[in-house]
This record gives structure tokens, sequence and C-alpha cells, in this order.
């Protein structure tokens, strides 16, 4: 501390000069950033079909400095290919649907409109704002997990569990299918609802769901349970938005469900494996 007053006393003149020239440049910026809003704002006015466009390319700038912090962290954190590829895998598999509606139902919960506009923005093929940070957020959460449980003494119980897991949330989005009111009249899953035998699958599924949980209770005591506990709360809010904001369920909505269900419980089990 003394060195610092010792210093400004006997350099004031170069701080001065120093914090003025960064108000030059912070002024200088702000000008220029003015000048371009405005005239890109008086484009997309008189021109409404690039509006779109201009929307995207911007949103892609808006990214480079996000893109570039993570470039900087890389030498601290590392990046694993065999993390890397786990997180891919699934989207791999399924082709993309289940990330989709992950995508598509955060941009209409987001988007604090009516129920009616809510359902026209789950068919809406348009990424959002929310869609893209919703989408960083889970693949950064998947990563964080996989590098954490696949770093333990315990691998092998962690997989089993995970695996039975991925099982768990196919079991809880098949019950909330066939169980939950339909936000619409179309679709898949209103077209799987009609094709099938309510009670018969209910019931099936709902043994497969306690035989799942007994497995992973079975690998691993705690870590299963709450894992399972936390695939249960995670369904209950998957109905309570569906209800809530959509009137009831669809195939984007039961994605999004699928997604933060298997996220979560693998969350869960990287925090419990540090006890």
């Amino acid at each position: 501390m003394t060195r610092f007053i010792t210093y400004t006393t006997r350099h004031y003149d170069k701080l001065i000069q120093a914090v003025l020239e960064h108000f030059e440049i912070v002024g200088l910026t702000l000008v220029i950033s003015i000048a371009l809003a405005f005239m890109i704002a008086m484009l997309v006015m008189e021109h409404k079909r690039i509006t779109a466009w201009i929307t995207r390319v911007f949103s892609m700038i808006y990214a480079i400095p996000s893109l570039a912090l993570f470039a900087l962290l890389l030498p601290v954190t590392g990046l694993g290919m065999q993390t890397a590829v786990l997180v891919l895998v699934p989207v791999f598999v399924t082709g993309g649907i289940h990330v989709d509606g992950l995508l598509d139902t955060s941009d209409a919960l987001s988007s604090w409109q009516e129920r009616s506009r809510r359902l026209e923005i789950l068919k809406d093929s348009h990424a959002g704002a929310f869609a893209v940070i919703t989408a960083a957020v889970y693949f950064i959460a998947w990563y964080g997990a996989y590098s954490q449980l696949f770093n333990g003494a315990e691998n092998m119980r962690v997989i089993g569990i995970l695996s039975l897991g991925f099982m768990v949330s196919r079991c809880l989005s098949g019950i909330g299918v066939i169980t939950f009111p339909k936000a619409k009249a179309d679709g898949t899953v209103a077209e799987f609802s009609r094709n099938s035998s309510d009670v018969l699958s209910r019931n099936v599924l709902i043994v497969y769901l306690v035989l799942l949980a007994a497995g992973m209770i079975l690998i691993r005591p705690v870590w299963g349970s709450l894992a399972f506990v936390g695939a249960l709360l995670i369904f209950w809010y998957y109905h309570h938005i569906a209800m809530k904001y959509f009137g009831g369920t669809t195939g984007d909505i039961s994605g999004f469900f699928l997604c933060i269900c298997e996220v979560g419980m693998a969350l869960i089990l990287a925090v419990v494996s540090n006890f």
C-alpha cells in the first residue's frame, strides 16, 4: 500500500495522462458504435427483409469476445477429447431432435407471450438469443459434469448409474406423453398418444422405472437415490411449465425435459462424487 501511494504521488502526471487516453479511446469507440447503430437501424427500417440477416450476422459478431475468452481459458481448463466426444455422442445418436426441443422451448418460455404465441414460437425454425444461450449453458454443463465424473476413482459405477439414468429420462418422458394433456391436436406427441394404449403403456413404463431406480440404487445407494430423486423433481418441473405456460405437452417440450433431466442427473452425480 505504501509503494502504491508513493508511486501515485511521484507519477500522478502519468496516471492522469493514461486516464485521459482511456477516456479518449472509450469515447471514440462509443461515438462510432452509436453512428453504426443509427445507420443499421435506418437500414432495417427501410428494408424489412434484411432484418433477420442483420440480426444473425451481428449475433455472431457479438459472440466473438466469448469465443476469445474460451480460447484463452483452454490452457488453464484443458479440453479433453474423451469428454468432448461423450458430450456430442447423444446429439449424433438422436440427430439433435431433443436439443432442438430444448432450444425451441427456451425461446418460447423467454418470450413472455400468451399461450398461443408460445406454441407458435415452438414451431418457428429460427433460433433466438435465449436458445443460443441455453445451448451454450447446456453443453458447458455436460462438459463440466463429464470432466468431473471421469476423473474419479469409481468411473464404472458412475457410468452404470448415468446409463440407467438415460433410460429413466426416457421412461418419465413416455409417462408424460401418455398422461399429460396435449397442448396441440397435431404433432409427434399427439400422434403417439393416439396410437398407444394409455393404461397398458403407462403401467409398463412404471414397472421399467421401478426396476431402473432399483438398479441405480443397487450400484451406489446414495448416488443412485439422489440422481433418481433429481429426475423426479425435474419431471415435476416439466409438468409445471407444460401446464402453466403451454396448456399441455408437445414433442418440443418433451425434448426439453429429456435434456434437462439427463444433464441434471449428471450434475448431481458430479457434485456428490466429491464427497
